[in-house]
């Protein structure tokens, strides 16, 4: 049984989620604000909500939770924020790295030149 998935979700069919060994599907903020936004245009449960997305309800779930507790401003976006916090913490141990390796070559140049 295939899934129609709204909003341009590029999940891979036959993708498996918990309890299978596999990692669970990974959604775009956008899909998961646009699912979040449906659930709460349509009323009706969670469970309902994910079944026409082709999504696990308990994730549904939590991301109407998620939504709720940030209450945010018109127009942000909780899940936007949470992966860019994650992208700049990456960026940030990378320049930390970087910056670790200039210090190691500096002082290796300026011991060769006493």
């Amino acid at each position: 049984m295939t899934h129609r998935v709204p909003f341009g979700h590029d999940a891979v069919d036959g993708e498996r989620g918990h309890g299978t060994g596999h990692p669970p599907p990974r959604y775009p903020a956008e899909f998961r604000q646009q699912a979040v936004r449906l659930h709460g245009e349509r009323g009706g449960t969670c469970a309902e909500t994910a079944r026409e997305l082709g999504v696990d309800p308990g994730s549904l779930s939590d991301w109407v939770r998620r939504a709720d507790a940030a209450q945010a401003p018109a127009g942000d976006n909780p899940f936007q924020m949470a992966e860019d916090l994650r992208r700049l913490r990456r960026e940030n141990e990378r320049l930390k790295r970087e910056n670790e390796i200039l210090l190691k070559a500096s002082a290796f140049f300026a011991s060769r030149q006493l």
